[in-house]
């Protein structure tokens, strides 16, 4: 007797464990159809291969994600409550409320680009009432409790028959190959830097798709022997979001020259007297801050015009700045002279430029004068309008030419240590070679050009890269802004605070006569008149600054975040400001989602 009711205490069990399978797996198939919004936010592949990929990956990942919430939460009470009312019941509660959550993902990462975390809703939370429109999300919870119950007591009804046609193991088979291969997939098109595939990593939740790039090179399989994605993908990023609508008139010459490593704080008539007296003379910026605190983000800033967290879209890679474009269209020479740089992102940045890049194998420095020298036999030798992007990148390396006889050495007015102290001074030295340099090049132009000098990021005193990228410090961000309007001789100075998202929209609708609203190309404002944005964005997508009145608050990728006060010099406690923080994150989405 005893026997017989441990044999039906395990055949019931039996049951519940089967009939709890074909309900996770019933609830991964509606995972997948919500699952469809995301691909509605990051755009439908447009190959074979990625809808082949897309497929898989959805029914693999939306699968056992299922399968993990019935083994967590409802395979334990299984064992320990074996009653299929009871179960029916928590179940269908459970299901409900993971579909609630998906759904409410969706909503995120349709607004913000991120997916639910503890920091995302804890900013989301705050914005509940933008997300959550209408009754639907009371109407949408009842419904798919209904589905749930209605689902939960049909399996249990027909369990015996489901169990007799044994398809199970096929199943698992199918959603296990499914599963498998798409990881596979994933390792080689990492490894090869297909794009239609790995643009797919971070769409869906808990997602974390396998990667062996180095366990491929090592087997012999180098990223040029296997063919990449076509570079006619359409784009997903719509930039620039209308077309542009200008109308060449009075063409001048546009010179941009952009300092790597130049602070805000040492321009000054001992340091830098001729561009000390130039700025004195000209349209003055006191307080400007690049968009980034290295030479990508804050070129990108400077001549894209857009948000550094746009800085690792792929369409970038085959789309150059909306400015080029347009230059390009009324009929530029277009020229670049810089000393050569390494691994330059977006791909895009520099395309339809004359690059003329100079080797520093002699130094830096001597890069720099190169450039220059390109530069004035170049425009001297152009029958028509032209624009120029001279870089000059002296110091941010801290180098001067071999016998360069520069200022005397002086105490720094910053708390230094002895070592920083060092790099000040070299610093110093620097900044006086390119003053140098600016002085032959600046006094050479013709009348009607149009003349702006900036730096492309500040410099902290210190030799570690790592300590360097992280700092999102005033003196790592800040930079001079001088801005020479040709047959203008006024000088004026401008007290409110401006950035480098300002420069493209300034350019297009001063000189290029572009009738757009900046906004259809540019996360900034003119520079002519004071921003109305409470806020400044500093960085790229993997670390970036939100510049306040009053504070400074720095991301990470990971939403860790700490706040500081204006002078960066000491923590703030007190959590992030919702408000100006969800504007950053809709920002960083508005040219996806138009």
């Amino acid at each position: 007797m005893i026997e017989r009711k441990k044999e039906m205490g395990r055949d019931r069990v039996s049951r519940l464990v089967s009939w709890g399978h074909w309900f996770a797996f019933f609830n991964g198939f509606l995972a997948m159809i919500v699952g469809v919004r995301y691909i509605e936010t990051v755009g439908a592949p447009e190959s074979w291969l990625g809808w082949f990929y897309l497929v898989i990956s959805t029914i693999g990942h939306f699968s056992f994600l299922a399968f993990i919430v019935y083994l967590v939460l409802l395979f334990p009470i299984t064992l320990i409550l074996p009653y299929s009312k009871i179960l029916r019941g928590l179940a269908a509660v459970a299901a409900t409320l993971s579909l609630c959550v998906l759904l409410y993902d969706t909503l995120i990462y349709d607004d913000y680009g991120l997916h639910l975390s503890p920091f995302v809703f804890d900013i989301a939370w705050a914005d509940l009432n933008a997300l959550l429109q209408g009754t639907s999300y009371i109407v949408t919870p009842i419904g798919i409790l209904i589905l749930e119950l209605t689902a939960a007591n049909y399996l249990w009804k027909r369990i015996e028959k489901i169990r007799k046609v044994n398809c199970g193991n096929k199943v698992v088979a199918v959603v296990g190959i499914c599963f498998i291969s798409s990881h596979l997939i994933h390792i080689w098109a990492d490894a090869a830097d297909i794009t239609e595939i790995t643009r797919l990593d971070d769409a869906y939740p808990l997602s974390y798709p396998a990667t062996a790039r180095s366990f491929m090179e090592s087997h012999g399989i180098e990223k040029s022997t296997v063919a990449h994605a076509p570079e006619s993908l359409q784009p997903a990023l719509n930039y620039p979001i209308a077309p542009l609508q200008c109308k060449p008139d009075d063409q001048i010459n546009i010179l941009i020259v952009a300092i790597d490593g130049f602070r805000a704080d040492l321009l000054d008539p001992v340091t830098m007297p001729f561009l000390s007296q130039f700025a004195q003379q000209n349209h003055q910026f006191k307080h400007h801050l690049s968009g980034g605190n290295m030479h990508n983000s804050g070129m990108f800033s400077l001549l894209y015009g857009l948000q550094g967290s746009y800085i690792a879209a792929n369409d970038l890679n085959y789309r150059p700045p909306a400015l080029h474009q347009e230059l390009a269209r009324q009929g530029y020479a277009m020229g670049r002279f810089a000393p050569d740089k390494d691994n330059i992102v977006p791909h895009a940045l520099y395309q339809g430029l004359d690059n003329q890049v100079q080797s520093i194998d002699d130094g830096v420095a001597m890069a720099d004068i190169k450039a220059i020298e390109a530069f004035r036999q170049w425009h001297k030798a152009q029958n028509q309008p032209w624009y120029s992007l001279v870089n000059l990148q002296s110091p941010d390396s801290y180098d001067t030419p071999v016998g360069f006889l520069g200022i005397e050495t002086v105490k720094p007015q910053l708390p230094l240590k002895a070592a920083q102290k060092v790099l000040f001074n070299q610093y110093r030295q620097s900044l006086y070679f390119v003053d140098t340099q600016l002085q032959q090049l600046l006094t050479e132009l013709p009348n009607n050009t149009f003349v702006l000098v900036t730096g492309v990021s500040g410099k902290v005193f210190t030799s570690n890269g790592d300590e360097s990228r992280s700092n999102l410090s005033p003196s790592n961000v800040q930079v001079p802004l001088i801005i020479h309007w040709p047959n203008q001789q006024h000088s004026k100075s401008v007290d409110y605070a401006t950035s480098h998202s300002g420069i493209v929209p300034t350019i297009m609708t001063q000189l290029l006569n572009c009738n757009n609203p900046a906004k259809d190309y540019s996360s900034g404002r003119s520079l002519l008149q004071p921003n109305s944005a409470a806020w400044s964005y500093v960085g790229d997508n993997l670390i970036f600054g939100i510049y306040q009145q009053d504070e400074i608050t720095v991301i990470d990728r990971h939403g860790k975040y700490r706040i500081y006060n204006k002078a960066y010099s000491q923590r703030i406690r007190k959590k992030i400001s919702a408000p100006e923080l969800i504007e950053v994150m809709r920002e960083g989405r508005r040219f996806y989602n138009h």
